[in-house]
Formats: structure tokens, C-alpha cells, sequence
């Protein structure tokens, strides 16, 4: 949390970021408020910490600091937020685990319209006694915690903003401020005159403030700035103006968090017809990118980066917008003086904004637009329209020849398909468009045109009756997918009311971790201290899905400050990894992607720069193998075939009445690890031996042999249990099963158990863009775990990979590949457990966990699969249809 003090109306902000985007330079003068800051297990843990960790909310932990500090500034600026404003904060935060309903309930704790009820854990009102009634009589709970344990929020215990920082802002230094850097000087000038001087002095320099744009290039693309200009502190960078002729001047140096707030408050305070771009807008920014990136984006950065998807360029551009320029040498007065947005207004004028993306919040749109028409006062007479398109080009792109040939005409059903016809045949889409789906693309773009032209019928029918209103059947169409807030319930088997208090079997205990996930205690292997003479290692990886390794030169690698070595396949002593995956590339890469060598520094920054200087010579061979069914037709398989039959295969197809021929498909799915994976190995000095912490899910392949876990504990009471000859240690040991299955003979058990389940989901199906929303779920299974069916609705409809003819992997990063978000996961998600059955092979009667729910969500796919072949009965199609894995947009179309 970034906390400033505004010494104009001595007020306090308080407003989340994304820390990886942050520069250090730009928090002169800020408060920095992190999750270890506002509680621990040492002091006293915060009333979000604990929420979220007794409500389930973590699971591996790796997210939960970020979702404490979401709600937590949420709670610093309201005190009772609305859910509506919850699920805006954790917009921006991803989890892999927990299926972020838990996280939601936990959040609206902090509620006073939803703790009444949704904190019961029933998902029904609290006043219906006779259920409650009911309920209590069953041996079936849902509640999974005691709410009335929790500790209250206290507003007066909260940190105070330092005074020193108070003061510093009052005394409203005007002196540019100079940070020198061993390879970047940050200049952040206080006025703008001694801005213009330093873009004069350093043109080639960015000016960057919010640094969402600049920063990603720098860290993932290499673009170095030797000089950086940061005009955060200019005054007239922020003006905000209302005018009742001219409009509303949006400083350029606004946030867009503060851009929405701005357009919200005028919108209140407006006729409707004169807030139809502000409306327009705000839909934008409603979902553009997350609540910790709109904190920090301005809106001139969003304008000026002239992204291809832009969502503000294309409905500022449709409204009217002026954007006001200064530079050297001009007159620094007035309208020049102010560096900002005009939104004009006008009357019998409708604006609308379209947009398709990934998934509802937190994606850059696949297609967005901006449309504005304006009649002949009173008539439907077209005036003047415009028509602008984002992710069809390099750029925003204008159907300005399509517009003005349709200027004159009246807005009926004739004009749109001329509309229609005349922008496909304008706006055209290259073969070689960034992300591709050119015929998607082209869909979108009638799609929204058509969404556009039946709200403005609806609108004109409001201001004059006889004016024709949209037919029925279309009414669905002016309806947008809502920003919704999940609720639920988890149904289990109550534990026996003898059971001893003592005993945790079957009871909702929390987390063992969850508090230390909660306050950042918890200790992953990148957290750990550096030690003496440490070394870092960092990668090179292949370039190549396929070649031979010509040779490795490290020489200029070597030169570099700080680089100890670079380690390549022939330094490894003992066995490299075995035939099917290699630790190190050796002779020859079968990947792109795939670890070649190895370079150890002394600070991983070392590591990595000398990495991007070790020069490898390929000679390239075939096959390429990049898709399945590449490996089908090379015949490049891992392993032997393995396959059970039962009965005389061939003679049966030869005597059934039908057979039925197809493919299936279905898609890859990243881990998506959002922890930093890393090992740490401390060499000892004797017996050879070395101190591993590894973060791996699968110990077992880390090392070879035997190894032993020392588990040191301290009790109460480490004299009487001695006294009494007691042991106060316990083991256990797990080794997973091996299948006990003769493949040649077809004989035997794959598995000793089976983890199963059911599920039923319902969906709604946009038909016009594809895009889809989880309306409700419900499950039963033996165990189940609401992360592991989120991340199957990832699976089977949200998550893609793409590849490049070449092999390499388009959809790689959080920018390309989205996994669900809050907004992803069902309005409602009822889950239940099935009574305790007996497992007499597991440790400790344990449950297996986890696969059935994630398969689970290929309920969500069938669903889809289901609405579109009712869509396409309606519409006389035939229900006989291909829909591969995963159900994006552009395939349910």
C-alpha cells in the first residue's frame, strides 16, 4: 500500500500497486505500508490477516500477502466497503489454489450489507428460522469457522501517516530531484517549465509515471534508458476543471483509478444525455487492467504507449476529446498551460464502448471500440458518426469513409447492413495481426456495430415513442456480462458430537500456515538471507525446437564482474538426469526453452546479464515437433504404448450395428507457478554432505539417494515426558503407490483407489462474442478442493497455449496467458462431501484430493457446449458441431 499526503486539500491517500511495477526513485516522499508491517504472530496479527486464514483463504500461500494488502487498503479508505468495491480491489490479484471464493467470504467479513447472512456459511437468510431449524437437526455442517471469534476492526490502531512526510509535502519543495543509479539517472522535476527543459536536454528520455508501460519493456523486452524523467510532482499535470460550455479537463497526469472516480462523481451530478462518453468510458474502466495497475496508470501514459488495444483511445477518440500540447519555445499560458483532456458533450448524441477480451477484468482486449452517433435534433437522421476499432491494427483504427457515407442516412435496419457491409470491406485485418483470429477479429467488430445500433434504437424509443423499441428477442443483447460477487457453501459430515475437542479428523481446521502466510512470516526458499560467498544461478536456454549444440563460448560471459563459472552438461559428475528429460542439454536440444547451460555470480543480476552473453551455435536438424499431432505423425512417443482391452477387439467392430468415428482435442495447461522457483543448497564440510530447501512439489527427482528430515520441536512440558520415559516425536512416511498392472498381459490395478465425483454447472452464452459466464456450479464428490475446479475451468475455457511455428511459446507470461480471475469463477458454487468411507491402504485412512475436482470443471465446457448447440438449433444450424479444449470466445463462436 502507497500512502501520500495531498497538502492542496490535507487529505491522505491510500491506494494498492503492483510492487514489481513500482521504481524505486518514485516513492520520494510516500508511505510504504507491506503485509509484514500491519501485523505479525510476534505483535498482534491484523483483523485481515486473520480473516483470510481462518476463512480458508490460503492455500499454498504465495498470494495471500497480496490479497491482505488489496483489502486492507480497501478497509483504509472505507471502512465498510460494498462487495461491489471488494471484488473491484481483488480485480487485480490472482490465486492458483484457493479458487478465490473463500478469499471473497473472508473479505466480506468486513461487510455490513453481507455479514448478516453470507458469513453463516449457508448462503440463505439468517432470518428463515424454520431452515436454520431443519439444518440443525442434520448431521450434514456448512459453516466452516466461528465468525463472532474474529478480532474486531479497530481504525484507531492503524499506523498514522509519519509527520515527516506531512511535513515535507507542506513545505512544497520546488527543486528537481536527482536520482543517480550505476547505470540509470531518475529525474523528477517539479515544475513544468523544468520539464520542457529536460525533454529538450534529454529528448530521447521517457517520461514515466505510473510506469506500466516503460518498466515491463525495460525488465522483459531490454530496453535500456539511460535517463528517465518522472513529472509525477507537476502541479498542472493534475488539474481537474468543469466548464459548462467547454467540458471536463482531465489532467494528463491523472491516474485512471482517479479518472474513473472523477467521471463517477460527474455522471451523479449530470443529465444522462450529457454523460454519454463519461458512461462510456467508465464501462472501460471498470475492467481495464486491475485496481493496483489503474492506481498507477495515467491517463496520458494509457494514451501516449498507443497500444493496439487501447480501451480510452478509441472512445476518447469517438468523443470528441482535445488533447491540449505544450512544448519549448510556446507560450505557457491558459489552455496551453494545462497539459490535459477536454471531454465535449453534445445533445442527441449516443456514445457506447465494446470490448472482448481473455476474460472479464484484468486482460487486454482481443477487440475493442469506440462508437458515437449524432442525429438531426429530434429525427434519427444521421448528423455525424464515428466508428473506431482497438486490436485490429497497429494502432486505433477509424471507419471514417465507411462513417461518412452512411452521414444523411436514417438509423434503421437498412442502414446497418450497409454499416456492416461498408467497415468490413474499410477495416481490414492483415493475415500476420498480432495475436491472429482474423476472422474473430472480424466478427467482433459486426458484433459490436450491431450491439451499437440496437442500443441507440433503445435510446431513441426512450427520448421519442415513435421511434421503433428493440424487438424482444434481441433484448438480451443490450445486456452485459455483470461484475457479480460469488457466494456459496461447502457441505460435509458433522464429526461425532463425543468426538474430543483435541482431536482436528474431520473438523474445518484452519491452515497450520495460514497466519504466517497471512502476515509474510511464512519463509519460501526466495525469501531466505543471502549467505558468505554465495553463488546465483541463472539459465541460458535454447533458442531451437531442434538442433544440434555446434558450440558453447562463455568467454565474454566470463568477462563480466562478479561471474564465478558456466556450468554445461560435460560438468556434471553423476548421472544427467535420464533419457526422457535431462537436467542439461547435451549434444543436442529437443525444446525451445530447454536449460542449456548454467551461470553462477556473485548476485543473481550478475547471473543474468552474463547469461544473455553466452553465444551458442546451432546447426538445426528435423523433425520440428511442436503440437501432438506432430509427435503422432513422427511416431515420437515417451514410453511404450499401453492400452487395455477386454474381448476380441477386431471381431467386435466387425459385427456392431454402428460405429462412430471422431477426434477429440484438448489443450495444454501452464502450472502457472506464481512463487519464484528456486533451490538453495548449502554445501557442509563433512562427509560430502549438503543442506538442500527446494521448491518442488516432487522431492523425490530433486536428489538421488537416501536422505534424511531432522524435525526439531520444543515442548512445554521437553522434563516431565522425560521424567516419565515418554516420546514426544511422531513420523510418518509416505512414498506414493506403484500401479500394480501388467501391461503386456492386461492384468492387474492401474491405481489402488479412485478419487471421484460429479458436478453440474450452468452457463450463459453471449452468441454475439463468444464470451461465457459460470453462473452457478454445484458438486459432489469424495474430496474436493474449490482451487482444483477453478483451475479445471481454466483448463477446459480460459487457458491457451500458443506456439509459434517454430516452437516458441506465444502465451507465457500474465500478459498473454490468463488463468480465471474473481470474476471468472461461478455467481454460485455449492459444494458437498461425501460421507467418510473406508480406505484401508492410505496413511492414516487419508482421501486422495484434487484430480476429480479440476476434472469437474469440465462440466463448465459441456455446458458451454450445450448452449451453443441450443443457439444453433434456434437458428436452424445443425447440432453436429466441432468444439475443441479450451472453450475460448473465438471457438464458441
Amino acid at each position: 500500500m502507497i500512502s501520500r499526503y495531498d497538502s492542496s486539500n490535507k487529505k491522505i491517500w491510500h491506494y494498492s500497486v503492483t510492487s514489481c511495477l513500482v521504481p524505486i526513485c518514485s516513492l520520494y516522499g510516500a508511505a510504504v505500508t507491506t503485509v509484514e508491517g500491519i501485523g505479525s504472530t510476534k505483535t498482534r496479527i491484523h483483523p485481515v490477516q486473520e480473516r483470510i486464514a481462518k476463512g480458508h483463504g490460503t492455500q499454498c500461500g504465495f498470494c495471500t500477502p497480496g490479497m491482505v494488502m488489496s483489502i486492507y487498503t480497501l478497509l483504509r479508505n472505507h471502512l465498510q466497503p460494498s462487495t461491489e468495491q471488494l471484488i473491484e480491489t481483488l480485480g487485480g490479484n490472482l490465486c492458483r489454489c484457493t479458487g478465490y471464493r473463500p478469499i471473497v467470504e473472508s473479505g466480506k467479513s468486513f461487510s455490513a450489507e453481507s455479514s448478516c447472512c453470507q458469513m453463516k456459511g449457508t448462503g440463505e437468510c439468517c432470518l428463515d428460522q424454520e431452515e436454520h431449524e431443519s439444518e440443525n437437526k442434520s448431521d450434514v455442517c456448512t459453516k466452516l469457522y466461528q465468525e463472532e471469534e474474529f478480532l474486531p476492526l479497530d481504525p484507531t490502531q492503524e499506523f498514522i501517516f509519519p509527520p515527516e512526510l506531512m511535513r515535507m509535502a507542506e513545505e512544497a519543495r520546488k527543486k528537481t530531484l536527482v536520482f543517480q543509479g550505476e547505470r540509470i539517472t531518475w529525474i523528477s522535476p517539479a515544475t513544468l517549465n523544468d520539464l520542457l527543459e529536460l525533454k529538450l536536454q534529454y529528448p530521447q528520455a521517457p517520461l514515466v509515471m505510473g510506469n506500466t508501460f516503460v518498466g515491463p519493456n525495460m525488465k522483459f523486452k531490454d530496453v535500456f534508458h539511460s535517463v528517465i524523467i518522472s513529472p509525477a510532482r507537476i502541479s498542472e499535470l493534475n488539474v481537474v476543471m468543469i466548464d459548462a460550455n467547454q467540458g471536463l479537463t482531465i489532467g494528463a497526469g491523472c491516474s485512471l483509478a482517479q479518472v474513473k472516480e472523477i467521471l463517477t462523481e460527474m455522471v451523479l451530478k449530470l443529465p444522462e444525455e450529457k454523460t454519454q462518453t463519461y458512461q462510456a468510458l467508465l464501462k472501460h474502466l471498470r475492467t481495464l487492467a486491475g485496481q493496483q495497475i489503474r492506481n498507477m496508470a495515467s491517463l496520458g501514459g494509457h494514451i501516449i504507449s498507443r497500444l493496439a488495444a487501447s480501451d480510452l483511445n478509441p472512445v476518447l477518440g469517438v468523443g470528441n476529446c482535445v488533447l491540449n500540447l505544450v512544448s519549448k519555445g510556446e507560450k505557457l499560458e491558459g489552455e496551453q498551460r494545462r497539459t490535459a483532456f477536454m471531454l465535449l458533450f453534445f445533445q442527441w448524441e449516443f456514445v457506447s464502448a465494446f470490448r472482448q477480451a481473455q476474460r472479464q477484468q484484468n486482460a487486454l482486449a482481443i477487440v475493442n471500440s469506440g462508437m458515437r452517433v449524432r442525429f438531426k435534433e429530434g429525427t434519427n437522421t444521421i448528423m455525424d458518426l464515428n466508428i473506431l476499432y482497438g486490436g485490429v491494427g497497429s494502432v486505433t483504427v477509424s471507419a471514417k469513409k465507411s462513417c461518412q457515407q452512411l452521414i444523411g442516412r436514417a438509423w434503421n435496419e437498412e442502414m446497418l447492413d450497409e454499416a456492416c457491409r461498408l467497415v468490413l470491406d474499410e477495416v481490414t485485418i492483415p493475415g500476420s495481426s498480432s495475436g491472429g483470429m482474423v476472422e474473430y477479429k472480424r466478427t467482433l467488430m459486426i458484433s459490436f456495430l450491431f450491439k451499437f445500433y440496437l442500443e441507440v434504437l433503445q435510446d431513441l424509443n426512450v427520448r421519442d415513442p415513435r421511434y421503433p423499441d428493440v424487438p424482444n428477442k434481441f433484448q438480451s443483447v443490450l445486456e452485459d456480462f455483470p461484475l457479480t460477487i460469488p457466494c456459496g457453501t461447502q457441505a460435509y459430515e458433522c464429526v461425532d458430537s463425543h468426538q474430543p475437542p483435541q482431536d482436528p479428523v474431520g473438523r474445518p481446521v484452519m491452515h497450520q500456515s495460514g497466519i504466517k502466510h497471512a502476515s509474510g512470516e511464512a519463509i519460501f526458499c526466495d525469501d531466505m538471507p543471502a549467505i558468505d560467498e554465495e553463488l546465483f544461478l541463472a539459465v541460458v536456454t535454447s533458442t531451437r525446437p531442434h538442433a544440434k549444440i555446434i558450440s558453447i563460448d562463455a568467454s565474454e560471459a566470463l568477462a563480466l564482474p562478479g561471474v564465478v563459472d558456466v556450468i554445461t552438461a560435460q560438468d556434471i559428475p553423476a548421472q544427467n538426469g535420464d533419457e526422457e528429460e535431462r537436467l542439461y542439454a547435451q549434444d543436442e536440444v529437443i525444446c525451445v526453452g530447454q536449460i542449456v547451460c548454467t551461470v553462477a555470480a556473485d548476485s543473481y543480476f550478475h547471473a543474468k546479464q552474463a547469461a544473455k552473453k553466452v553465444n551458442i551455435v546451432y546447426e538445426d536438424m528435423e523433425p520440428v515437433i511442436v503440437t501432438i499431432k506432430d509427435a503422432v505423425s513422427h511416431k515420437s512417443f515417451i514410453g511404450s504404448e499401453k492400452k487395455l482391452e477386454q474381448g476380441n477387439i477386431k471381431e467386435a467392430f466387425q459385427t456392431v450395428d454402428q460405429i462412430i468415428e471422431g477426434e477429440v482435442h484438448m489443450g495444454g495447461q501452464e502450472h502457472f507457478y506464481m512463487e519464484t522457483q528456486s533451490v538453495l543448497v548449502i554445501p557442509k564440510t563433512e562427509d560430502k554432505e549438503m543442506e538442500i530447501y527446494v521448491s518442488s512439489q516432487d522431492a523425490a527427482l530433486v536428489q538421488v539417494g537416501s536422505s534424511r528430515i531432522i524435525i526439531s520441536c520444543e515442548f512445554e512440558f521437553v522434563n516431565d515426558a522425560f521424567a516419565q520415559s515418554i516420546s514426544l516425536s511422531a513420523t510418518g512416511y509416505f512414498r506414493g503407490y506403484k500401479a500394480d498392472m501388467d501391461w503386456v498381459k492386461g492384468e492387474g490395478d492401474v491405481y489402488p483407489y479412485f478419487v471421484y465425483g460429479a458436478a453440474c454447472s450452468e452457463v450463459e452464452v453471449d452468441c454475439l462474442t463468444g464470451a461465457h459466464k459460470v453462473r452457478s456450479a454445484f458438486h459432489f464428490v469424495i474430496l474436493f478442493i474449490e482451487g482444483a475446479f477453478t483451475q479445471g475451468v481454466g483448463l477446459y475455457t480460459l487457458e491457451e497455449l500458443k506456439y509459434s511455428p517454430e516452437g516458441v511459446l506465444y502465451t507465457r507470461s500474465p500478459n498473454e496467458y490468463k488463468i480465471p480471475s474473481i470474476t471468472d469463477i461461478p455467481e454460485e458454487l455449492n459444494v458437498s462431501l461425501l460421507t467418510s468411507t473406508k480406505n484401508p491402504i492410505a496413511i492414516y485412512s487419508s482421501k486422495g484430493l484434487g484430480e476429480s475436482g479440476m476434472f469437474l470443471g469440465s462440466s463448465v465446457f459441456f455446458a458451454i457446449h450445450d448452449a451453443v448447440t441450443a443457439a444453433r438449433k434456434e437458428r436452424g444450424l445443425t447440432e453436429t458441431f466441432t468444439m475443441s479444449s479450451p472453450a475460448t470466445p473465438d471457438h464458441n463462436l
